[in-house]
């Protein structure tokens, strides 16, 4: 029986849309789906709502749930990780209180800057047990990483863990119907390119019956612009640089120096950006997943409709040889031409029984590859910290931030690393 693995299925929500998916895919039947997470909760909970979705839709798979993650992952065939590393407390609420003190403002602190540091360097220990594990018991298996930060977590599954590793997220998914939807033009017809980084990849083209309609893009988002919404950010980006940027305006407030500037506190209110935005999402989500789990575990004739996530349609392309098209996170392989090799990059990917076959992009415009670099810079200083376990990659990683380095001096972001560096304790490796 071949098997599928969710690591952090106590995620429940997230299991229920890749899960649910493959329960109701008919080139997945007769698949075990085995689920692992250290809250036996929150498994708990995950294994039950599964069942109900299998009885409903008629699945012929199997749910097991395991508490030994190497059983779970014993023999998989594909693994998907959606893992959070110390959870929002402690350890999202340390990432923002601390650089407070310094001064140092973020939105959601998950990808780049301080926060998407920190959680990098709690995770990829993690990360590399579970490589360590998969090399032994499912060396063949295809990984499919949800777990932010993307880049550097399939970069390091990947480069260090010898795990094949795609990584996958929504922004791509979502871009051009976003951005239509709020300008008010029709997506219907309409052909697009996006490459680039995770987070900050770029619309590269978008056009319909061979028309450019960047032109009329701008020229409603400068309209846009007038009144306060809640992009405001990554138009102001495109106006600028040229091109939109596949993720939303609160994550990209923080990737950049332009925006979260102490010396300029206008532009928060002038861009409509929400300061401490991942915070106040985690405690709306705490407060709500009482209600939520009545909805979930508690309905015995719970439905499910196949979502927009990737993982099933990956798993559907490779069972059957049926092509698909996704937006992947792979290592750069000759494919962005004017970035770094060592980077994991996101580009299109073409999915069938051979697995993920990324394609190539070449030259992204110039301005585009140097705004990725910059965050690319921090994400290559953080794998070196982790790998070789020295505190000073940390600061390297930390002063080559555009909005750290932006805001603060080196001698306040060492002593910052360092406060971060104690207030972690037991959830970071020591670093010498």
């Amino acid at each position: 029986m071949p098997k599928i693995t969710f690591i952090g299925a106590g995620s429940t929500v997230f299991a229920k849309n890749v899960l649910g998916d493959v329960l109701h895919t008919p080139a997945l039947q007769g698949f075990e789906i085995a689920l692992f997470d250290i809250n036996p909760e929150r498994l708990s909970e995950s294994e039950t709502m599964l069942n109900h979705i299998k009885n409903t839709c008629g699945s012929t798979s199997t749910i097991k749930a395991y508490s030994d993650r190497k059983e779970a992952l014993r023999g998989a065939k594909y693994v998907v990780n959606a893992i959070q590393v110390g959870g929002y407390d402690p350890c999202t609420i340390t990432d923002f209180e601390i650089p407070k003190k310094y001064g140092l403002r973020q939105t959601i602190a998950d990808t780049v800057g301080i926060g998407g540091v920190f959680r990098n360097l709690r995770t990829i220990p993690v990360m590399l047990d579970f490589a360590r594990d998969m090399q032994e018991v499912c060396p063949d298996a295809l990984f499919l990483n949800y777990t932010n930060p993307m880049a550097v977590l399939t970069n390091v599954m990947n480069t260090y863990g010898g795990i094949k590793t795609v990584g996958l997220c929504h922004s791509v998914q979502v871009c051009v119907d976003h951005l239509f939807h709020h300008l008010g033009m029709e997506t219907d017809g309409v052909k697009s390119k996006i490459a680039g980084i995770n987070h900050m990849a770029w619309l590269l083209e978008v056009s319909k019956d061979g028309v450019d309609l960047y032109p009329e893009i701008k020229r409603r988002a400068r309209e846009k612009q007038k009144e306060t919404h809640w992009d405001m950010v990554r138009y102001e980006m495109m106006l600028n640089f040229g091109y939109y940027i596949t993720e939303s305006s609160e994550h990209n407030a923080e990737y950049h120096p332009y925006f979260i500037k102490r010396n300029y506190p206008e532009l928060i209110e002038r861009f409509n950006i929400p300061l401490d935005e991942y915070p106040r999402r985690c405690i709306e989500q705490i407060s709500g997943w009482k209600k939520l789990k009545a909805e979930l575990i508690g309905n015995k004739e719970l439905q499910h409709k196949r979502t927009h996530e990737y993982a099933s349609y990956i798993f559907e392309a490779i069972e059957t040889n049926v092509p698909f098209k996704i937006g992947g996170n792979v290592m750069n392989t000759g494919l962005i031409t004017n970035l770094p090799k060592e980077a994991c990059v996101e580009v299109p990917c073409l999915v069938d029984r051979n697995g993920v076959t990324p394609t190539f992009v070449g030259d992204l415009p110039p301005q585009c590859a140097a705004l990725n670099r910059t965050n690319i810079n921090t994400q290559l200083l953080t794998i070196e910290a982790a790998i070789t376990g020295k505190r000073e990659h940390i600061y390297h990683a930390a002063m080559l931030d555009p909005h750290t380095s932006a805001e603060l001096s080196m001698d306040d972001i060492k002593a910052m690393c360092d406060d971060l560096i104690e207030a972690h304790g037991d959830w970071l490796p020591a670093y010498k």
